[in-house]
């Protein structure tokens, strides 16, 4: 009977913030939240590669329901390059495949070389990534050494800010779309300038509205689990923080009750297209709609508020 009572796990709804250390996985990094928490269900939003930091926001049970957005969202990243070396991997942890002469490289050189790769581009993913190939994850033949084609995929790069350079390195911050992956950034800027670069460091600043200020690291949640389950609970965040971004409307009673049962509302005052943030009569958050050619609200993915 104690051992059920141990496997009991608890509805945790919510958002934590979570800043990912070097050297572990994303999905190792939720599931020592997940076991802090003793939650149910549990789920991240945007895989950082062991090598990266920052954000990684984690979905508790009900909030699990948005993470789609989180993934879809914008992120920006600081990134330390590391000029005339690439590697295998595109970062610190592959082997040197080649060496090349640093050219003398003045700040206004490499603005002028970020400008070639700001707005809507094209880009190849990394042979060193979770995507897959008839079934395959793509690392899993860069493991072997094999190259298969890659279909090129179209992102969007806001801003690349300069922070600072010296001989051999360079700072910046990338504002991207989802989809971006910045070693491939790095690599095709190194090829621009002409000697090669490398991602030296990768750290995760935002995440849709969400930024790495407000999150915690492991050791700190640790230490605050010691506290009691209150105290662990303080750092959730309500889910409809996720999207602050999408307009809200607010349902009557028998509206909202409408839509629970998966049927359209038509109600007036909504914008012509896009998903909406859904509220009740309470203005509890009860799901993400979006708005059909006739100008109704279609369920999408709804909340469960008993």
């Amino acid at each position: 009977m104690e051992k059920h009572k141990k496997n009991i796990r608890n509805n945790v709804t919510g958002i934590l913030l979570l800043d990912k250390p070097v050297g572990i996985s994303s999905n190792k990094s939720l599931q020592r939240i997940k076991n802090i928490y003793n939650a149910k269900k549990a789920g991240h939003t945007g895989n950082l590669d062991v090598p990266a930091s920052g954000l990684l926001p984690i979905c508790f049970g009900e909030a699990t329901k948005i993470c789609g957005y989180l993934l879809n969202s914008n992120k920006k990243y600081y990134v330390k390059c590391k000029l005339g070396e690439t590697t295998k991997t595109g970062d610190a942890t592959g082997a040197v495949l080649l060496q090349r002469k640093i050219p003398t490289i003045s700040k206004k050189i490499l603005i002028d070389t970020f400008k070639n790769f700001i707005g809507n581009i094209q880009q190849i993913p990394p042979m060193f990534s979770a995507l897959k190939y008839n079934g395959k994850r793509l690392y899993k033949f860069a493991y072997k050494d094999i190259e298969v084609e890659r279909t090129a995929r179209n992102i969007t790069i806001y801003n690349i800010e300069f922070i600072r350079s010296s001989h051999d390195y360079f700072e910046i911050e990338v504002s991207c779309s989802k989809g971006t992956y910045i070693r491939t950034l790095v690599e095709d800027i190194g090829e621009k300038i002409g000697c090669g670069a490398h991602v030296s460091s990768l750290r995760r600043l935002e995440t849709g509205p969400f930024h790495l200020s407000h999150s915690s690291t492991l050791e700190e949640i640790e230490s605050i689990a010691n506290q009691g389950q209150k105290s662990l609970y303080d750092l959730l965040l309500p889910m409809d923080t996720a999207l602050k971004d999408i307009p809200e409307i607010r349902l009557d009673k028998e509206e909202a009750y409408c839509l629970s049962r998966g049927q359209f509302v038509e109600i007036s005052d909504i914008p012509e297209s896009g998903p909406l943030r859904i509220y009740n009569s309470s203005y509890e958050f009860i799901g993400v709609g979006d708005i059909t050619e006739d100008g109704q609200i279609r369920p999408k993915r709804l909340i469960n508020i008993a």
